[in-house]
């Protein structure tokens, strides 16, 4: 992952929205913003690209849906729930509804950097881990609606000097949620589902170290084959095909977020020989490397 040069909030708003930004005058902004989705919405230029951030980020919808995703995986964000990702994952944003409202909020682990507070955020909330599933359903919202709205507040008061006090309510509504959250009951109760999510955040976490899919049902204390029918259940798809989907979504963030050249990202990504790569990448993109690297300029 450190290969990978990750966005800067000021930076990811380039692949969010066309002429209009985000106010970023507030002190806080790299580290630390909150706003409702309902302000903003109307400016974002949809599809969303593949790309990878710096900050943690997660997303309250209280009406309408929004469609994000983690990695491979697509998930669906309704009232009740919560799409919580860590730092350095790749993610996009397919979809919102046209009534969308609800919260988005950003943050670089550096705000808890306090001598009361110190945390770990992988430790403290396991729902941040980068293997973790991201979609969170609710028990209540109530609380956690009203610390959204005390967290605007502050964050509107833009005053540096109460930078403290606005990581203690970020905590505050982070614990609340890990407090209030309930396991979605489908991948609780399918084992094929369950087994090939594992495998697509291995994928996520792991694809510039393992490059075959043996290696990656190892690390599954599975056989390659149970993988296999495992993933052809739940997707439709082979365990291969999403080795080689993971290596496309992987190879989009480099050529839009680096200067690295296509043979590097050939090599970077499976050895492969340039012309090799990039007969691959157009097989399942329709566009060659550079068409793709050119897309939005």
């Amino acid at each position: 992952m450190k290969i990978i040069p990750k966005l800067k909030p000021s930076q990811f708003d380039d692949y969010m929205f066309d002429s209009w930004k985000p106010n970023v005058s507030n002190a806080y902004y790299e580290y630390f913003h909150i706003e409702r989705i309902e302000k903003y919405k109307s400016f974002l230029k949809l599809p969303v690209l593949p790309h990878r951030r710096s900050v943690y980020f997660f997303v309250c919808i209280t009406k309408g849906y929004a469609i994000r995703s983690k990695g491979l995986s697509q998930y669906e964000v309704t009232p009740g729930s919560i799409f919580c990702l860590t730092a350095d994952q790749i993610t996009s944003l397919e979809v919102i509804s046209e009534d969308v409202e609800g919260y988005y909020c950003h943050f670089h682990s550096e705000i808890f950097n306090h001598g009361i507070l110190n945390i770990n955020i992988e430790q403290a909330f396991p729902f941040f881990q980068i293997t973790a599933e991201p979609l969170l359903h609710l028990k209540q919202t109530d609380r956690i609606h009203l610390l959204f709205e005390i967290l605007i507040n502050e964050y509107t008061l833009n005053d540096i000097n109460r930078s403290e006090i606005i990581a203690l309510y970020l905590i505050t509504l982070l614990k609340e949620v890990d407090f209030m959250q309930t396991l979605n009951s489908k991948s609780q109760t399918n084992a094929a589902l369950r087994l090939t999510q594992k495998y697509k955040n291995l994928l996520s976490a792991f694809i510039y170290d393992k490059r075959t899919v043996t290696e990656f049902a190892e690390a599954l204390n599975v056989t390659p084959n149970h993988l296999h029918k495992s993933v052809k259940v739940s997707t439709g798809k082979s365990a291969h095909e999403l080795l080689e989907e993971m290596r496309i979504l992987e190879a989009k963030v480099l050529l839009k977020q680096t200067d690295l050249n296509i043979a590097d990202i050939a090599y970077k990504l499976g050895g492969f020989d340039p012309s090799d790569f990039s007969r691959f990448f157009k097989s399942l993109t329709n566009l060659t490397p550079k068409q793709y690297r050119n897309l939005q300029k």
